[in-house]
């Protein structure tokens, strides 16, 4: 499948697309006059847009073109990566959500996950700001950077562009309305994405169904060219379906994700959060599943040579639909890439802004400096993650998958105990942080000639053992039982109001 000749409507529709992300990014910049209004939009945010941009910022270029791409290849078995998604996002909106809602905000004033966690524990050394920040910024830019692998693709697939401009187009879009619109922007652009993302995994395989004349008939002809596809479980050995279910586990440890959490509205806000949140996320999921699937049976009926399966999405939305609807359609994977990386670049930025600069380097700083601090790391963490983004070759799945195991190995575990167990100490925090985020980057690099294991299954294991062996083995600090008990409490009164 060679470029599509360049035409007016794709270009207009992309343009007005871009525009308006950049429209929302402008009209964001004078409200920020605090970094809570930057990095939390004050907390202010609804149900609808928490939940919508919670899944948008999750789902990144990887749900268009990479699982897509995975089902495509390899059937239904990778499929249980949607699964396990689905019950780990569930999971952290009915158990992690409140908590960390009440932690944040009625027993300390946190504004990033490593302001969490040095609360949490009364941790006076900053140790803990410091481990946690060290690896959102490790882990992220490798996750920024398969976003801008995903947009470079697109860009490359559709304008026929070379790869380093398409690369240098989609970034400094994404960094312009993140530097100036902060986490408001973010979070109004990730609503438009969602919905768009989420509209875009409806109609092209259910357009797909009628080109392949009904769900039948495509079954029927991968069921004549790949037989395998069709099955679950595929033979596959049971190591590969716990890689793939694993995924659900890294949810606990997205910071990007829990920031949502942070900045909703009210905690009552939750229960609705979590429907929209779930029903948006498991029909996204069936789409994306459907068109890999569907892929192969439609490639072998009209004779469609792919040469890259992760641009299913672009090839179906270029060949099924006309030019001003391809433009739309396309638009989504751009919704897509955008809404993960500029979360996940403005937490990088409050990061290096308020971890390290406001709270280690400089405690006087004024409010004024900080957000200029702040604007300059989203640049910084840009140019990086744009680096290692000029390798065309990379998958985008593999990527996510590495960042996406480092955080749920080293934050999940933390997070989970953090909030479930006040027998935890500050010792048994660092021990955790630092023992899963070093499981994952050794097992990847040398444990899987042993066992071929997605390496947040051993991660997040190593993480547990060691938060229970050394907080045992250590005192609980003074404070952190006495916020425990008041978490539990505001818990207690928020039930008792409902009945």
């Amino acid at each position: 499948m060679g470029h599509v000749v360049l035409s007016t409507p794709i270009v207009t529709m992309f343009v007005v697309y871009s525009l308006l992300m950049l429209y929302i990014g402008f009209y964001f910049y004078k409200q920020n006059e605090t970094t809570e209004d930057y990095f939390l939009g004050d907390r202010s945010m609804g149900p609808i847009i928490s939940a919508l941009s919670a899944g948008a910022s999750d789902m990144s270029g990887w749900l268009l073109m990479g699982l897509p791409g995975a089902l495509y290849v390899g059937g239904l078995i990778n499929s249980h990566i949607a699964i396990g998604l689905s019950l780990g996002a569930l999971i952290n909106w009915v158990f992690v959500a409140k908590r960390l809602r009440i932690y944040t905000s009625v027993i300390a004033n946190s504004i990033t996950i490593s302001d969490y966690f040095e609360t949490r524990f009364s941790d006076d050394k900053h140790i803990l700001r410091l481990i946690s920040a060290f690896v959102i910024l490790i882990f992220f830019i490798f996750y920024i950077s398969s976003g801008l692998v995903s947009g470079a693709k697109l860009f490359e697939a559709t304008f026929g562009i070379q790869y380093t401009y398409a690369l240098s187009i989609g970034t400094l879009i994404i960094v312009s309305y993140t530097f100036l619109g902060g986490y408001r922007a973010v979070c109004w652009t990730d609503l438009i994405q969602g919905l768009l993302m989420m509209s875009a995994l409806i109609v092209v395989p259910i357009v797909m169904i009628i080109h392949l004349g009904g769900i039948g008939e495509g079954i029927k002809i991968i069921r004549e060219i790949k037989p395998e596809n069709l099955s679950f479980l595929q033979g596959s050995s049971i190591v590969a379906i716990i890689s793939s279910l694993a995924w659900g586990l890294g949810y606990f440890g997205q910071p990007h994700i829990l920031v949502r959490f942070m900045s909703i509205r009210s905690i009552k806000d939750v229960p609705k959060a979590t429907t929209i949140g779930i029903s948006w996320m498991v029909i996204s999921l069936i789409g994306a599943c459907a068109m890999g699937l569907l892929g192969v049976a439609y490639a072998h009926k009209f004779d469609l040579s792919l040469e890259d399966p992760e641009k299913i999405f672009i090839v179906m939305s270029q060949l099924l639909f006309n030019p001003w609807i391809t433009g739309i359609l396309l638009s989504a994977i751009l919704a897509a890439v955008m809404s993960t990386a500029s979360s996940q670049l403005l937490v990088s930025s409050s990061t290096i802004a308020e971890d390290f600069y406001a709270t280690i380097f400089n405690k006087n700083a004024p409010q004024k400096l900080v957000m200029v601090i702040s604007r300059l790391s989203v640049l910084g963490v840009a140019c990086i993650a744009f680096f290692i983004s000029t390798d065309r070759n990379a998958s985008i799945l593999s990527i996510v998958s590495y960042a996406w195991a480092g955080f749920g190995a080293s934050f999940g575990s933390v997070i989970l105990f953090s909030l479930f167990w006040s027998r935890m100490t500050r010792i048994g925090a660092i021990a955790g942080m630092l023992s899963g985020a070093s499981t994952v980057i050794l097992y990847d690099k040398f444990g899987k000639s042993f066992l071929d294991i997605y390496e947040i299954v051993p991660g997040f294991i190593v993480a547990s053992i060691a938060i229970v062996v050394f907080s045992l083995f250590s005192s609980v600090r003074a404070g952190t039982k006495e916020a425990f008990e008041t978490m539990l409490k505001e818990i207690k009164e928020i039930e008792s109001l409902k009945h």
